[in-house]
């Protein structure tokens, strides 16, 4: 029996984040940090109990999938147990609490953001017996579940913080990547709900050569840009080659948006994750606060939508006292 008097918790935060970052398709990601200190993600909290139990709350906590068994906190449970057996480790004995801030199928990690937190948490509950790269093929593997297929995108940047490149390799998953400090990212979430298995299916099945030698080009100039500090030839290449004109017939008036804040003097504007959430890149805040105005007004499609003028999160998952 578990001493409620010394049960221990453990409550861990995970950023939203954008993946892809418009050049980036599936390889590139970038963790979100509001300027207003608003924690723009999610956080799960992991006690000591005699049994497992879940509850939720969040603003979004109403959309989640009705049940225990159906919420994919429980399944990173269920996976982190089996984890702890397999490597003869101690399993754990807690209940968890799920606090759902990020709406789903929004494209901003919303999903990743959950199991991010969760892993973190019960991890840290446990002792830490998982290391970085173990920890994050967890996520990896989780996340695709959802998604259908493994990606790092959202995960390792809500994970690590700052904007990530995927590696392909088994040991360091990923390659964390300098960051501009004075770069705004207004990001806008239209209220809307998309897929990321309907906005994959959307995509062609096979791509010219010009295109794949375009996509290639563009991330590695801008890796080269952001490790020499060239913040003009990082916005030169952030255009979406590979999703964006196929994707954007999902979100209404995304050419509006993106005609007006690239004449506001945005550096980049594209679409986070799948969408329908937008992002416009800025280096200078009265800019970024005009495009911000805009968007509420005409990108927003409900209330559930919102908008927040970021930059990017360095820190990824934390603790929460």
């Amino acid at each position: 029996m578990v001493d409620t008097a010394k049960a221990r918790t453990t409550r861990a935060f995970a950023p939203a984040s954008i993946g892809n970052v418009s050049l980036g398709f599936d390889i590139l990601g970038a963790a979100l940090e509001p300027i207003d200190a608003t924690l723009l993600g999610d956080w799960v909290e992991v006690k000591d109990a005699d049994t497992f139990s879940l509850s939720v709350d969040g603003r979004f906590a109403d959309r989640l999938p009705p049940g225990t068994k159906n919420n994919i906190v429980t399944r990173c449970f269920e996976f982190f147990q089996q984890a702890l057996i397999s490597h003869n480790k101690p399993s754990l004995s807690v209940k968890m609490h799920l606090h759902k801030a990020l709406p789903i199928g929004s494209g901003l990690g919303s999903s990743a953001s959950s199991i991010v937190a969760a892993f973190y948490a019960l991890n840290d509950h446990a002792g830490r017996p998982f290391d970085e790269d173990t920890l994050l093929v967890m996520m990896g593997e989780l996340e695709g579940q959802i998604s259908g297929s493994v990606h790092y995108d959202n995960v390792a940047p809500s994970y690590l913080g700052g904007m990530t490149l995927m590696t392909g390799q088994q040991r360091t998953v990923c390659s964390q990547l300098p960051v501009f400090d004075d770069w705004y990212w207004v990001a806008c979430y239209s209220g809307l709900s998309v897929s990321t298995a309907a906005a994959r299916d959307i995509l062609p099945r096979q791509y010219e050569l010009s295109t794949t030698l375009t996509f290639g080009r563009q991330i590695g100039v801008f890796v080269h840009a952001l490790h020499s500090g060239d913040k003009a030839l990082a916005a030169s290449v952030m255009q979406d080659v590979i999703a964006e004109k196929h994707r954007k017939t999902l979100l209404p008036k995304f050419d509006e948006a993106r005609a007006y804040s690239m004449s506001q003097n945005a550096l980049g504007f594209g679409i986070s994750g799948s969408g329908p959430t937008v992002f416009a890149v800025t280096n200078k805040l009265d800019d970024a606060k005009r495009i911000q105005t805009w968007l509420n007004e005409h990108y927003i499609q409900n209330e559930d939508g919102f908008s927040h003028i970021c930059r990017i999160d360095t820190a990824g998952t934390r603790i929460l006292a």
